[in-house]
This record gives structure tokens, C-alpha cells and sequence, in this order.
């Protein structure tokens, strides 16, 4: 479902500099590159993708069908299908995942809880470049 031609588009972007102050939800692909103080959340009529760039902090929960954090996260993730933990993910909370991509240096504060459980999971350790 998430392969690289058929993920959503990233319609929305939430800047550096920014401080968001309360719960959101979205459609489709959302980008995050500052603080929030707040949940995140995909509505579900639609294949969703959030981002969690570098720079972001984000204090509350967040949940799509595809999430991609290489900030921090201090709250639970919910990632439906697939969760990719770039070099520079922290995450203080517990996660619930379809799949789980972690790259060496990510790291997880919190209990991992596979999704589906009468279904098998992939759990995918990237490979280091070093």
C-alpha cells in the first residue's frame, strides 16, 4: 500500500518556527517541522502519511496509516500500516505498528504493540551506512 509511487501527497506542512498549540487532524500527507503542544491525528477516509521532520517536537499523541519520525514524539504513535524511525527519532510513549522500519540511533521510550496480532508482522532493521 506505501510503496514510493503510491503514498499520499504531502499537502500540508507545518513550518519551522511555528508553535501549534492544540489538537489537529488531516487528510492525506502532513509534514511537521515544529513544536506542538497537541494531538495529530489522519481522518480515516483516506490513505494517510504524517511526517515528523527533524526539527519537530511534538507533546501529544499521533496516529496515520503511515508515519515517518526522525524529531521527537512525547505521547503515544499509531501507525496502521507502517512506522519508519529515522537516525534522530525519539519517542517517549508507547507504539502501535503495522510494520516497523528502525534505523540504528532511533530511539524508543515505551512498549512496541504490533497491530493485528492474528497476522503475521514484519519488523525491518535498516541497515547502517557506516
Amino acid at each position: 500500500m506505501f510503496n514510493k509511487k503510491k503514498q499520499p501527497p504531502l499537502k500540508s506542512l507545518i513550518a519551522a518556527g511555528t508553535h501549534l498549540l492544540g489538537d489537529m487532524s488531516f487528510s492525506e500527507g502532513l509534514r511537521v517541522e515544529c513544536q506542538v503542544t497537541g494531538n495529530l491525528t489522519a481522518q480515516e477516509a483516506s490513505a494517510s502519511i504524517l511526517v515528523i521532520a527533524e526539527t519537530a517536537v511534538v507533546d501529544g499523541n499521533i496516529g496515520a496509516d503511515h508515519i515517518i519520525i526522525n524529531g521527537k514524539v512525547n505521547g503515544a504513535v499509531h501507525a496502521k500500516m507502517l512506522l519508519e524511525l529515522q537516525p534522530k527519532a525519539r519517542i517517549c510513549g508507547d507504539v502501535f505498528y503495522g510494520a516497523l522500519e528502525m534505523h540504528e540511533g532511533a530511539l524508543i521510550e515505551g512498549r512496541l504493540t504490533p497491530l493485528l496480532p492474528e497476522e503475521k508482522h514484519a519488523l525491518k532493521l535498516a541497515a547502517s551506512n557506516a
